[in-house]
């Protein structure tokens, strides 16, 4: 095929850090980004060059764009980390496999970005799609799904049968919602709002608190010490998550994968630390990818396309918007909260 000079995007209008930490809330994006045209980018040695059929809308997403997250911009590149798309064109030996198959990829750190016409990725960060599997469960079948079956190993080392997690309506809580029941696992989902609970209980939580319930601190003090999870995957990082980790039996390990709240949480016993085994850690995805074997990585990327495919997992789009449209729409969409978001071109 024929590849263009030109290609629309959305274009990061920051470079660096910023010095805002207001979370992942967007009222607009015109300080962040601009509509317009970009060269259509030219893979390099290892890398393809994909025409996107569909990007994701993720937290991290919306923290970069603002400066806020842990990998800087690139003032004038497209922004956008995840989607699936054709490959059009490859360098190298692995590249020119993929050369006309569909594939699920996460990019956007080397300043080509998936809210675009066309992205650059490494081949090594690409996953051939089966063809049984929707572009809207494929466009955001990296991020999400991998972080819940891999931070879910966590969970099953952990030597107990349950865990809690936050901000549990967050579309990773309702994968691993999923696997908790289908493995005998109890998930004590902490919520915000009490209309999300019996959805999220038909998804395979087995305990659902909100965090406006006057009976929480007590029915959360009885479920610790009735299930005794030792593993707190925290999306949130604020004083509640703290609270809770100190409220967790020894040997506990507060995960933190996230900061939705920009509130510095205070650590109330930190002798728990010495005394109880208890630990504090981070997880992100692509620590992960850099240390799996490829076995490992190509066992756990076909478990989570089968789950897809035979309809165990399905990704709930609550908005798809044209890249064009972006700018005016994005903002209000993610108002609606409760599933995903797409971009398409």
């Amino acid at each position: 095929m024929t590849l263009p000079s030109s290609m629309n995007a959305l274009i990061l209008k920051g470079d660096g850090f910023g010095n805002t930490r207001t979370g992942a809330a967007i009222e607009t994006l015109e300080p962040y980004l601009e509509y317009g045209s970009l060269p259509v980018p030219k893979p390099g040695p290892g890398q393809v060059l994909i025409k996107v059929r569909m990007a994701s809308v993720n937290p991290s997403d919306l923290y970069f764009i603002k400066g806020e997250y842990g990998q800087p911009r690139i003032k004038g590149a497209a922004a956008g980390f995840e989607g699936v798309g054709d490959v059009v064109e490859g360098k190298g030996f692995y590249a020119s496999y993929l050369k006309g198959k569909r594939v699920a990829f996460v990019g956007g750190v080397n300043g080509s970005g998936a809210w675009a016409d066309y992205i650059v990725v490494e081949a090594a960060m690409c996953v051939v799609v089966k063809p049984a599997m929707r572009d809207e469960d494929a466009a955001g079948h990296v991020v999400n799904p991998v972080t819940a079956w891999t931070m879910f190993d966590i969970v099953k080392a952990s030597g107990s049968k349950s865990f809690v997690f936050t901000a549990a309506f967050s579309q990773l809580g309702k994968l691993i919602a999923g696997l908790a029941r289908d493995n005998g696992y109890a998930m004590i989902a902490v919520i915000r709002k009490e209309s999300q609970a019996a959805h999220l209980r038909e998804l395979g939580a087995k305990h659902v608190l909100v965090q406006s319930d006057p009976e929480f601190t007590s029915r959360l003090a009885a479920l610790l010490k009735s299930e005794k999870p030792r593993v707190l995957l925290d999306a949130v990082a604020n004083q509640l998550s703290a609270d809770i980790f100190t409220a967790m039996p020894a040997r506990a390990r507060w995960v933190v994968y996230g900061k939705l709240d920009t509130e510095a949480p205070a650590l109330k016993e930190p002798g728990q630390l010495i005394f109880m085994n208890k630990k504090i850690e981070g997880y992100w995805l692509m620590n992960w990818f850099r240390k799996a074997s490829i076995i490992e990585k190509l066992k756990t990327l076909r478990a989570v396309q089968n789950r897809f495919i035979s309809g165990a997992w399905s990704t709930e789009v609550v908005a798809t918007v044209k890249l064009s449209e972006a700018m005016r729409e994005l903002p209000e969409a993610l108002k609606i909260g409760d599933g995903k978001i797409m971009i398409v071109p």
